[in-house]
């Protein structure tokens, strides 16, 4: 966290893919307020709606295509790189769709968090609605976690249920879910700018009592 004549800033860099839902729950909720600022935007693909909503709250942005790069190596090498002279104290993916290399989660350890829609570990990786709803699951729901070098294995910040409707309609579902990650995502990046979760010793997140 930077220190800037007494006033205390909290530097969010978000990756995105796609659409940019949840960058813009971040943006709508957290820039500009209580010392937290987006200060970068990165995604792997150029046409990510995700870009034009940073470019609209007049957020630096930018773009790394995998097939610009050598291999997922390279690419992430270029990406830590703009990350980090950003100096960010929180690196978000909000639906950023690419596989992290080892040595990028490793530069932004306990830095680095994700949103995911199932109750960790329950329903990991891909189309976790689509898991959910083949296990006729009766209740599903958001996970905030940080991310670490396996697939969704991170410690967990917070979580919360969703159920899921009766008629196992994927497309109720799916709203419902993202509705919470809108509200959950921003939740627990102000509970990390404000050291009430974070990595201890034993590699294990610790929450404040609230």
């Amino acid at each position: 966290m930077r220190k800037d004549q007494g006033v205390s800033e909290f530097r969010i860099v978000v990756l995105a893919s796609g659409n940019g839902t949840n960058l813009q729950a971040i943006l709508d909720r957290l820039h500009g307020r209580e010392g937290l600022v987006v200060v970068g935007v990165g995604s792997d693909k150029r046409e990510a709606r995700a870009l034009g909503r940073a470019r609209a709250a007049g957020v630096e942005t930018a773009v790394f295509p995998r097939e610009e790069f050598g291999g997922r190596g390279a690419r992430d090498a270029a990406m830590g790189e703009w990350v980090a002279g950003l100096a960010p104290d929180l690196v978000a993916l909000a639906g950023y769709m690419q596989i992290l290399s080892a040595e990028f989660v490793g530069r932004f350890r306990d830095r680095l968090v994700n949103v995911h829609p199932s109750l960790l570990p329950a329903f990991p990786g891909l189309d976790a609605v689509g898991q959910a709803l083949a296990a006729g699951a009766e209740a599903t729901g958001v996970t905030v976690h940080f991310v670490d070098e396996g697939v969704d294995t991170g410690p967990v910040i917070l979580q919360r249920q969703v159920p899921v409707p009766p008629n196992g309609d994927r497309e109720e579902l799916e709203n419902a879910l993202h509705a919470v990650e809108h509200e959950l995502y921003p939740e627990a990046i102000r509970m990390l700018a404000r050291g009430e979760a974070r990595i201890d010793a034993d590699d294990l997140p610790k929450v404040a009592d609230r």
